[in-house]
Formats: C-alpha cells, sequence, structure tokens
C-alpha cells in the first residue's frame, strides 16, 4: 500500500532507491567497444542474441498497415505535435540595435539525428512521434529509428511519418552504432529518447562522440492538490507507476481526507488492473502521499524534486513553480494527454535534471549561430571600448585589428 508520510518524513521520498547508472556503465562499456571495433558484426550478433533477429540486415524498410481507428489517433497527435513544436522552433531575426550595428541569428538544422524507441515491455509508437516531428520540423534531412522488435504499430507509423532509415537494434549497442557509424548505421550527430538503464548508461558513455537529449532515469510524476476527485487522482498515479517498478508517483496535498481517500481508491483500482504487477511494485516501493502544512511548502518541496511530471489542479500554483519537466494544469489535464495527444513532448529530464532544462522539443535540432554587421561608422564607435579590453588581457593584435580600421 502507497506510504502516507508527514512532511517532515519526506526526505524519504527524495531518497527512493533506483539501479545505479554506474552498474550498468560496467555492462554497456564492452559493447560499446565491440560495436566501434566489430560495427555490423557485432549488431547482427546482438540483435540475435537479444531481441531474436534472423535477418541478413538491421536495417529495414519499415512498412506496415494501420487499423483504421489506430491511424486516425496518430494523425490526431502528430496534428498536436507538430504545431507545438512549430511553436518552440527559434525564429531568424535581423535587428539594428545602434546606428551601424546590425545583430540577429540565424537557425540552421543539424545534419541528422537517430531515434530510440523502445520496444520492450510495452512499444512506444508515440515515442517515435515525439522524437520525429520535431526533428522534421526543425528541417533535419536525415532521420533515424533504432527500435529492437517493433511491432506493426512502430513500422506503420514510421513508415507514415517518411523516416530516412530503420535499423532493427536496441540496448547499448544501437546507441553505439547512432555515435560511432557503422557499415550500415550511419553516425548522428543527436542522439535522443528514453530507454532501459543500458541504454541510459549509454548515452552517459558516448555523449563526446555524439550529442544527446538527456540521461533519463525512472519515470515520475508529483501531483498537488488541496481537493479533488480521488478517482482521477488515482488513476494518474497508477498510470505513472504500470510504465515501471522504478517509476515514481507522489501526491502533494494539504487534505488528510483527501490523502487517505487516494489511498484507499489506489487499491480498489489496482485490484482490476490489467498492469498490476508493475504498478504495485512501483507504487509501494516509490510511491507516497506526502502531507504538508501549506500549497507553498507543497511548491517548495516539488521545485527541490524538479519532477519529470508536474500536475497542479490550480492554475494559479503556476508562478510558484521553477523546476519541472512538463506541467499539467487543472483536474483535466492528466499527464496522459502530455504521453500521447495534446502537443507537448512526452521525452522529458528525469531524475532531478529538470533543474537545468525542459522537454524535448524543436530547437534541440537546430543550432542558432548569431550574425553581426557593422559600418565603418558603427566599429569606429566601438573602437575605444574594444581596444581598452584587449589590451587589459594583453591582446594586442587584437586591438590592432580594429585600430586599423578605424580612419577608413
Amino acid at each position: 500500500m502507497i506510504r502516507i508520510l508527514p512532511v517532515s518524513e519526506a526526505d524519504l521520498v527524495r531518497a527512493r532507491k533506483t539501479r545505479l547508472l554506474s552498474d550498468a556503465e560496467a555492462v554497456v562499456a564492452p559493447i560499446i567497444a565491440d560495436v566501434r571495433k566489430r560495427g555490423d558484426a557485432a549488431l547482427l550478433d546482438y540483435a540475435r542474441k537479444f531481441d531474436g533477429f534472423d535477418g541478413d540486415s538491421v536495417q529495414i524498410q519499415p512498412t506496415g498497415v494501420l487499423a483504421p481507428e489506430f491511424e486516425q489517433a496518430i494523425e490526431r497527435a502528430a496534428h498536436n505535435i507538430r504545431q507545438f513544436a512549430e511553436m518552440q522552433l527559434p525564429q531568424e531575426k535581423m535587428l539594428e540595435f545602434s546606428a551601424g550595428r546590425r545583430l540577429g541569428q540565424v537557425v540552421r538544422p543539424i545534419a541528422s539525428m537517430g531515434a530510440y524507441v523502445p520496444a520492450g515491455r510495452y512499444p512506444l509508437p508515440s515515442t517515435l512521434l515525439m522524437t520525429i516531428i520535431p526533428a522534421q520540423v526543425a528541417g533535419v534531412p536525415m532521420t533515424c529509428v533504432a527500435c529492437p522488435r517493433p511491432s506493426a504499430e512502430i513500422l506503420g507509423t514510421a513508415s507514415k511519418l517518411g523516416v530516412s532509415k530503420f535499423f532493427c537494434i536496441g540496448g547499448a549497442q544501437a546507441i553505439a552504432a547512432f555515435a560511432f557509424g557503422t557499415e550500415t548505421v550511419p553516425r548522428v550527430e543527436r542522439i535522443v529518447g528514453p530507454g532501459n538503464v543500458y541504454v541510459a548508461a549509454a548515452k552517459k558513455l558516448i555523449s563526446g562522440e555524439s550529442a544527446i537529449d538527456f540521461i533519463a532515469g525512472p519515470s515520475e510524476v508529483l501531483i498537488i492538490a488541496e481537493d479533488g476527485n480521488p478517482v482521477w487522482i488515482a488513476a494518474d498515479m497508477l498510470a505513472q507507476s504500470e510504465h515501471d517498478v522504478d517509476a515514481s508517483a507522489i501526491l502533494l496535498t494539504t487534505s488528510s481526507s483527501l490523502a487517505h481517500a487516494v489511498q484507499a481508491e489506489i487499491e480498489m483500482q489496482l485490484a482490476d488492473l490489467s498492469t498490476a504487477s508493475t504498478a504495485r511494485a512501483s507504487i509501494d516501493n516509490n510511491g507516497a502521499i506526502v502531507l504538508c502544512e501549506t500549497i507553498a511548502q507543497a511548491l517548495e518541496f516539488s521545485d527541490s524534486l524538479a519532477p519529470e511530471h508536474l500536475v497542479l489542479h490550480e492554475a494559479s500554483w503556476l508562478a510558484g513553480i521553477t523546476n519541472a519537466g512538463s506541467v499539467f494544469l487543472g483536474p483535466f489535464s492528466p499527464e496522459a494527454a502530455g504521453d500521447y495527444a495534446s502537443g507537448p513532448n512526452h521525452v522529458l529530464p528525469t531524475s532531478g535534471q529538470a533543474r537545468v532544462r525542459g522537454g524535448l522539443s524543436a530547437a534541440d535540432f537546430v543550432k542558432v549561430i548569431s550574425v553581426q554587421e557593422l559600418s565603418a561608422g558603427g566599429l569606429r564607435e566601438l573602437v575605444p571600448t574594444i581596444t581598452t579590453i584587449a589590451r587589459a588581457e594583453g591582446l594586442e593584435a587584437h586591438a590592432r585589428s580594429v585600430e586599423v580600421r578605424r580612419d577608413t
């Protein structure tokens, strides 16, 4: 049963146990080295060993007919994801800040990207949408997908999206292939997408070779509510808990009656939940209901955790939030809506990384390049400033490079 804790014991929530990334690194390091050395031969060996692959090449052409209802759902979700990605894309601009000093930025896509799409316990065509569509909005010319044992829905969705290359590879070997390239798999500029602890460890180890989004840990949701429907809140917590036994679902509330009602409701819903074995382990080991004295205290506690998903039952509380991967406002904005169809990305920072960044976006697939253009008069105005700072730093040639232009 989920724990109900006073805020004085809330540090137990911060100390939840997860598999150590360092342990996984020791497992994946030899795999990464093997892929770097043997290329396609290593990929085929691992695909046959871990994924039951029986083909001659890890690259396939994704095809498949989607069920009409699923295809319609994918089209609606894709439309909304694309809309939001377009809104997030940085814009080009050029402004004259003073006479003879024009400054701006241009936006250029990276050349290639690789998306890791999990297909283990739960195949995730939604992750395919969330990783490929922002890259397409950004204008990335080559979009690659790695997915072990892809489902018919993943293959059909990949075909519908028009991905450039699709590979039946998974785990650390897929990340290594994207980082170093093989005879078949191209090296890509950025690797994105969630995965298990071994995928996360591999992304950490290759991050000096290829850019990554972030090193994702177990998924998490934090809900803040003074009152509300305990049936809905319990359902939201179980929706997160069914992801993985290491997932975390936390409710912060000032109401003891709501806390106990949600606790009881979780037990009732677990009774007939098809994913109860996973959800039960997650709820019992990592879940918690924390009784706070005030909403201000709850908001402060949330910020200290920097949760991946943050559900606020009152929109006005958003002003008190600094750290979160994605925020869901009001009782009709469940986290599952963001997982699939509302528009914002579901590839989000976990394990406190929301202190320094938000979720995956089209901006992750572009370079914002600064541009400056000075006229003779514009440069002349800056000569005293430039030469004074340059000579204070001992860089005489810098100073002279502007002085030679001063009198032209």
